[in-house]
């Protein structure tokens, strides 16, 4: 179905959830258990749901003694092989108060090009949907390299989106919405609603992150929204704190309106370019 308002996403009949690795990873770990609740309340009521999940590397820097996140790939694969392993724990940790199983899909920048390995990853996560398991994907960095990675899973997100043809895209970040400028900034205007073809004219955007843990920023969450909602899957970009506030319909963060026709889904899972956006500073 197309989501067209906020108030049909109750009913949406899929729904794909992205959380940053500042979000859940660190003193921040504790928010796994009520995104975890938003989660369960969402597929209790039907709904089928896909967490993209970063958080691997953010996760296993402290079991490898480490101060901050490495910047030689050798170790960043490293984090990622001790920190996957824990992080999934812990979603399952979770997920057993709801009787919900947890499946996890890891995939690289290749998956999404090879036209094989895309359908083998659409075909696998819609049997876990059918099996009423809750896919975690995230990306395979003890195999991916600079030269071939996502680079932030707000991307890896909208492409899952496109891949599933999922209702609804809800991107989660420590900015409870888009703003005109940075929000600590004087003046600076919550966005709550932007048209599928609107160009954002005169909009401060952020490129990186505040947490030091991440990849993302404000410029990769607006791109992976208008990539997705350019092919007719609504997005609400939030934060991780109101994800229930999100998931029931409410009037929360920025809501991205799709396009009217959805045709072009099936051509939108290439992981190359993105809409642009103008640089600046205005979410992470």
């Amino acid at each position: 179905m197309t989501i067209d308002d906020r108030s049909q996403i109750p009913s949406a009949r899929r729904i794909v959830v992205k959380v940053g690795s500042s979000s859940i990873s660190g003193e921040n770990a504790g928010q796994i258990g009520p995104l975890v609740d938003a989660l369960a309340e969402a597929h209790g009521r039907g709904t089928q749901v896909i967490l993209v999940s970063s958080g691997a590397i953010a996760t296993g820097i402290p079991y490898l003694s480490l101060s901050e996140r490495p910047t030689d790939l050798a170790t960043q694969q490293a984090a990622a092989a001790v920190g996957q392993n824990v992080l999934i724990y812990r979603y399952q940790d979770s997920l057993d108060r709801y009787e919900i199983v947890a499946g996890q899909v890891l995939l690289t920048a290749g998956d999404m090009e090879n036209p094989t390995h895309r359908s083998n990853a659409k075909r696998a996560m819609e049997r876990l949907l059918s099996l009423r398991i809750l896919p975690i994907v995230n990306e395979n960095d003890t195999v991916a390299t600079h030269e071939i990675r996502f680079g932030d899973n707000d991307r890896l997100a909208a492409l899952v989106a496109l891949l599933v043809e999922a209702d609804l895209l809800v991107l989660l970040s420590d900015v409870d919405a888009l703003y005109t400028r940075p929000p600590q900034e004087p003046g600076a205007e919550r966005i709550e609603h932007v048209g599928w073809d609107d160009e954002l004219e005169g909009v401060e955007i952020g490129s990186t992150g505040s947490s030091g843990v991440g990849t993302g920023g404000a410029v990769t969450k607006v791109s992976a929204a208008r990539q997705a909602a350019e092919r007719g899957t609504a997005v609400v970009l939030t934060s991780t704190a109101l994800v229930s506030n999100a998931l029931r319909g409410e009037r929360v963060g920025t809501w991205f309106a799709p396009a009217p026709s959805t045709a072009e889904r099936a051509s939108g899972l290439s992981t190359g370019s993105v809409p642009a956006v103008t640089p600046g500073a205005a979410a992470s």
